[in-house]
C-alpha cells in the first residue's frame, strides 16, 4: 500500500516538473498564454520544448571541443611543515592568508586535499602560449614545493613558476613543452552582462568539467581585493576550479575563475573571475621584468551618497571622496586634499569609488595621469604622477623555478614606522615560509637582515643575493629582541 502511494507520488512531480519545464521554456519563447493553455493537454507540452528550447538555450559543444584541450589540471605538492596560517597556526581547507580580512563567505576556492603527508591539492589553468605558458591563480601555486601540469592528452610535466603576483592573484606557469594548443584571448571590456558564459576547470578533482551561465555583474570590487574589476558569474564553479578560464561564446577567455561566495564552502550562484586583461598584463609583466609593479595614488576614499553630494554642492551622487590623503603620496604631491572628490582618472569617468583603485592599479608607476576633482564647489583639474604600490611579497624569477623561489620565503620591505620600533635600517619581513627556509627554522614575522653577511635592503635585492649564492646560505634573522643566523641548504 505505501510503495503504492509512494509511486503515484513519484508519477505526481514528475508530471509536474514535465508542466514546469514546458512553462518556462514557452515564457522564454515569449509564450506564456500558450503554456498555461498547455497545462491539460501532456501531448501539447511535451511536444512545445522540441522547437522553442533549440532556438532559445545555446549550445556549447563545438566550443569545448576547440577550447577544451588548452585547459590543464594543475597539482601542488607542499611540505607539512608549509601548511600553516602565516602566525603559525594549522591551515583549515577553507583557509587562506592570501584572503586577508575576507568574511568567510568570500574566499578563494580552497584544493581538495588528499589526507597525505606531504599534502597535495588540484586547481586549473590554461595555456595562453604555445611554447609552454600557462596562468592560473596565484593562490593555487602559493608555498608549492612542486607543481605538475597535466594535459587533456595524459602527458604530465613538471612547472617552473615564473613568477606570481598577490594583488590580482595571478601566477604564471612555465612547462617544458612545444606546439600546445592555446586559448584565445577575449576582451572583457565588450562583455555585457547577461550574456552566456562558460567555465572549464578541475572542480574536486574532476578534470575538464564543463559549466554554463551567465555574466551576473561587471566591476565587482570584494573586501580586500580592490585592484581587480571581478566579473561576476553564475556558472557553477567549485574548488579545485580555480585558475580555470572563462569563456565568451565565441570561444575567448574573458576572465580566470578565483573567488566565490558562499556560507556553505561548496558554489551558490554567485562566483568571481579576474578580467583577462588583467590577467594578461601581469603575465606580460613577470616574462619581462621578472616581477609586477602596480601603482597607487595615496588615498583612501568612500562612495558619494545622494546627502554627501547636497552639501559639496555637487548635481550627482559619484565619483570618488577622498578621506585621507597619505603624507608625500602621489595625491598629496598633486595637491589632493581631503573631502576632494575624484570625478574622472585618466580621461574616464568615476561612477562609484570602486572603479578608481583598479585603474590606479594598472598604470605603470611613474606614469603621469590627469585627473578632475570637485574642490569647493567647483571643478579643478590636477595632474598626478602615480607612485608605487608595495609589494605584498617577492616574486619568483624564472630563474628560480619555484614559486617562494629557492629560498622559500614570501617577503615584503620594512614600513618606517616597523624600522623605528623594531630598531633596524633595513631588512625585509618574512610574511610566508616554505621549502628550504621552513626545514631550517626561518618563521613568519622573522626580520631577514642579511644574506652571507650582506645587509638585505629589500625584496629584490634578497632575490638577487639567494640567485649568486652557493648550496648554503647564512641568514641573519632578528625575531623579536633577538637576533639569530640560520643556516639554510638551498642547492
Amino acid at each position: 500500500m505505501q510503495a503504492n502511494k509512494f509511486r503515484r507520488s513519484l508519477i505526481a512531480l514528475a508530471v509536474v516538473g514535465a508542466f514546469g519545464i514546458g512553462a518556462v521554456t514557452a515564457e522564454h519563447a515569449g509564450t506564456f498564454k500558450q503554456a498555461t493553455a498547455a497545462a491539460g493537454s501532456p501531448a501539447t507540452v511535451a511536444a512545445a520544448p522540441a522547437t522553442t528550447s533549440a532556438s532559445a538555450l545555446p549550445d556549447f559543444a563545438d566550443l569545448v571541443a576547440q577550447n577544451g584541450a588548452a585547459v590543464v589540471q594543475i597539482s601542488v605538492s607542499k611540505d607539512a611543515q608549509r601548511v600553516v596560517g602565516r602566525h603559525g597556526m594549522p591551515k583549515g581547507d577553507d583557509d587562506d592568508d592570501s584572503n586577508g580580512m575576507l568574511p568567510p563567505w568570500f574566499r578563494n576556492f580552497p584544493m581538495p586535499k588528499a589526507p597525505e603527508t606531504p599534502s597535495r591539492g588540484v586547481g586549473s589553468g590554461f595555456i595562453v602560449g604555445s611554447d609552454g605558458i600557462v596562468l592560473t591563480n596565484a593562490h593555487v601555486v602559493d608555498g608549492a614545493d612542486e607543481v605538475t601540469v597535466r594535459l587533456t592528452d595524459r602527458r604530465e610535466f613538471k612547472a617552473k613558476v615564473l613568477g606570481t603576483d598577490k594583488t590580482t592573484d595571478v601566477a604564471v606557469l612555465k612547462i617544458d613543452a612545444k606546439s600546445l594548443p592555446t586559448v584565445k584571448i577575449g576582451n572583457p571590456e565588450t562583455t555585457r552582462v547577461g550574456e552566456w558564459v562558460v567555465a572549464i576547470g578541475t572542480p574536486y578533482g574532476l578534470d575538464n568539467t564543463v559549466t554554463s551561465g551567465i555574466v551576473s555583474a561587471k566591476s565587482r570590487s570584494l573586501p580586500g581585493d580592490t585592484a581587480v574589476p571581478f566579473i561576476q558569474t553564475d556558472a557553477a564553479v567549485n574548488p579545485g576550479n580555480s585558475g580555470g578560464p572563462l569563456f565568451n561564446m565565441k570561444g575567448e577567455v574573458i576572465g580566470i575563475n578565483s573567488q566565490i561566495f558562499s556560507r556553505s564552502g561548496g558554489f551558490q550562484g554567485v562566483a568571481f573571475a579576474i578580467p583577462i586583461d588583467v590577467a594578461m598584463n601581469v603575465k606580460d609583466q613577470i616574462q619581462q621584468h621578472g616581477k609586477v609593479q602596480h601603482g597607487r595614488l595615496g588615498v583612501s576614499i568612500q562612495d558619494v551618497n545622494q546627502a554627501l553630494a547636497d552639501n559639496f554642492g555637487m548635481k550627482d551622487s559619484t565619483g570618488a571622496l577622498v578621506g585621507s590623503v597619505a603624507k608625500d603620496g602621489a595625491a598629496a604631491k598633486a595637491g589632493v586634499e581631503p573631502g576632494d572628490v575624484i570625478l574622472k582618472f585618466d580621461g574616464k569617468v568615476i561612477t562609484r569609488s570602486s572603479d578608481l583603485p583598479p585603474m590606479v592599479a594598472r598604470l605603470k608607476p611613474g606614469s603621469s595621469v590627469a585627473m578632475e576633482l570637485w574642490h569647493d564647489g567647483k571643478t579643478k583639474d590636477v595632474t598626478v604622477t602615480v607612485g608605487e604600490l608595495e609589494d605584498k611579497a617577492v616574486v619568483a624569477s624564472a630563474k628560480e623555478g619555484a614559486s617562494q623561489g629557492k629560498l622559500g620565503v614570501a617577503v615584503r620591505g620594512l614600513t618606517e614606522e616597523e624600522k623605528k620600533a623594531s630598531g633596524v635600517a633595513g631588512g625585509v619581513v618574512v610574511e610566508d615560509v616554505a621549502g628550504a627556509a621552513a626545514r631550517a627554522g626561518v618563521q613568519p614575522g622573522d626580520v631577514i637582515l642579511s644574506v652571507n653577511r650582506t645587509p638585505v635592503k629589500n625584496p629584490e635585492q634578497l632575490k638577487e643575493l639567494i640567485g649568486k649564492a652557493g648550496k648554503t646560505v647564512a641568514l641573519l634573522v632578528q625575531r623579536e629582541d633577538a637576533r639569530i643566523f640560520i643556516p639554510v641548504t638551498i642547492g
